[in-house]
């Protein structure tokens, strides 16, 4: 028996002083340790006054961590001091063992550690089963209120900070992290976006020497005021990313251009006209309406009986319709003189837009969204909707179609890739649009002069890059030169100097990865918690 004790205080209580493990009480599954403390006395919790007057004493049965696969449960006596000092509001306080036990705690510290530590890794439910499976039953409340209860992480100031927004709620609230770009680990987060709660937490730090951030206004306004002596560096991805939109805005500006890439064969070639018997695709009840369908059958079933010598009534008695009803299946000469009524001349909003659509589907644009937006400023009151049926009907016709030229998007993919990245094919290709159109020639070149800027790191020339852009004619590039110029020293430095936000962004996901966990109930102050302590 005096082997096990000495094993259980090991195991147990490794790092607690002045205390002794009288028995242990061992069954299938549970471990009971009979402990007591023979510290000489304790400071008074009101006034802090040593004292060692025992008022008494009573039991404390806090859980510990399992062993085993066993529930561990401690059978502690505690003992109740007198406060020698008589002006001290508190006359009696209980002991309490460092390392061990704290007011009101129904589990040892090292238990309480290790729950918080599954709740800063799983949150609530995940957490929950997981100490289940670990022999500790605690509900998922306890879990995250463990964590809640975890102290404020103390993070050294950053030397480089990297900002950058994340969201709450998408496309309502937004809050901001700040991360270290050196140590590459985040150091708080904001309840907002605003500007002023920026430059409240930098002007606080007034060791941040540079901040990377991307473009968003609010972010450099924040910057600028609470740390004027940082170097602002703009995210080398985002300009790329800029100049990729701007890029395929001015290849769509010049959509026509492109058709230099469609054989001559293939833009002469004719489409077939439909089959006997096959209804256009602009009939108002096509094949396959079950209407059209029914009514075809019935006038073919009338005038085969006719042909065959039956009489009107005979026909009447055998279909089992009406005298009218024979008698105008009967007149009719084909089933597409009955398409009356609410079925036959139908109109729609879309009508007096459909040349427009059919004009843009010939210049190889299909993207029914993009055509809606283009619609909606001519006058178009209808649903979206109403296009991609309208587009999805052309695109799934089963009548041969004339070859379309590339998408602006796949030309601009071929201007924004190594050269040496592309297949023969694409730079054939590319070379003839460069060859037929002036103004996408001095964009790839634009382009490439400036990937040549960013990855060796060239910000001296960008100057230089923003004259010849506005040299040309193109518009789009004008724009993203002029953004450009409003944020130079920041661009400048995100083209020269090493630090970048891809750190920023990774933690982004992360936080999205956390605040899903939480199941709505990640309040910004736990999520806070999570996303600094379990870094």
């Amino acid at each position: 028996m005096d082997e096990l004790v000495l094993r259980v205080k090991e195991l147990l209580l490794p790092s607690v002083g002045d205390v002794v493990v009288l028995s242990v009480d061992v069954n299938i599954t549970m471990v009971h340790v009979d402990v007591c403390c023979t510290a000489a006395g304790a400071e008074c919790t009101g006034c802090g006054t040593w004292s060692s007057r025992v008022h008494g004493s009573y039991l404390r049965f806090p859980a510990d961590v399992p062993s085993a696969g066993r529930n561990v449960v401690l059978r502690l006596r505690v003992r109740r001091f007198t406060c020698p000092k008589a002006v001290c509001g508190r006359r009696t306080f209980v002991e309490q063992i460092p390392g061990l036990t704290r007011w009101h705690g129904q589990r040892t510290e090292r238990l309480r550690s290790m729950l918080a530590a599954i709740g800063l890794a799983l949150a609530g439910r995940a957490g929950a089963r997981l100490t289940g499976v670990l022999g500790v039953s605690v509900s998922r409340s306890t879990v995250l209120r463990l964590v809640d209860a975890l102290p404020e992480p103390e993070v050294p100031a950053p030397r480089v900070v990297g900002v950058d927004e994340y969201a709450t709620r998408k496309g309502r609230h937004y809050g901001t992290v700040l991360v270290d770009v050196q140590t590459r680990r985040p150091v708080d987060l904001l309840p907002d976006r605003e500007a002023s709660s920026l430059a409240a937490w930098l002007a606080q730090r007034p060791g941040i020497e540079a901040v990377c951030r991307d473009r968003a206004p609010f972010f450099a306004e924040g910057a600028t005021a609470g740390a004027p002596q940082a170097v602002q560096v703009a995210d080398r991805w985002h300009l790329w990313h800029n100049l990729s939109e701007a890029a395929e805005r001015s290849v769509a500006q010049h959509r026509g251009c492109l058709r230099i890439l469609v054989p001559e064969n293939a833009e002469g070639h004719e489409q077939l006209e439909p089959a006997p018997g096959e209804e256009s695709a602009d009939s108002p009840w096509p094949t396959g309406h079950r209407f059209a369908d029914r009514t075809r059958a019935r006038h073919a079933a009338i005038h085969a009986l006719l042909q065959a010598g039956h009489s009107r009534r005979s026909i009447q008695r055998q279909l089992g319709m009406t005298w009218r009803t024979v008698q105008r299946f009967a007149d009719a000469t084909a089933p597409e003189e009955l398409f009356t009524g609410q079925w036959q001349n139908r109109t729609s909003v879309l009508d007096e837009y459909k040349t427009y659509l059919d004009e843009r589907w010939n210049e190889g644009c299909s993207n029914a969204w993009k055509l809606w937006e283009e619609i909606v400023p001519l006058g178009y009151k209808g649903s979206y909707q109403r296009v991609r049926a309208y587009i999805r009907k052309k695109r799934t016709s089963p009548q041969p179609v004339t070859a379309r030229p590339p998408s602006p998007r796949t030309v601009a993919g071929w201007i924004l890739r190594r050269p040496e990245s592309l297949t023969e094919s694409e730079q054939v290709q590319l070379k003839n649009v460069r060859a037929n159109c002036p103004e996408l020639d001095a964009l790839t070149r634009h382009v490439r002069s400036f990937a040549t800027m960013l990855t060796d790191r060239q910000g001296q020339r960008l100057q230089d890059w923003l004259d010849s852009v506005r040299q040309d004619d193109l518009p789009s590039l004008h724009t993203l030169a002029n953004g450009i110029d409003r944020d130079r020293d920041a661009v400048i430095a995100g083209l020269t100097l090493p630090w970048s936000s891809g750190v920023v962004e990774g933690h982004v996901n992360r936080i999205k990865m956390l605040k899903r966990q939480m199941y709505g109930r990640a309040g910004f102050d736990l999520l806070r918690k999570r996303v600094l302590l379990a870094s």
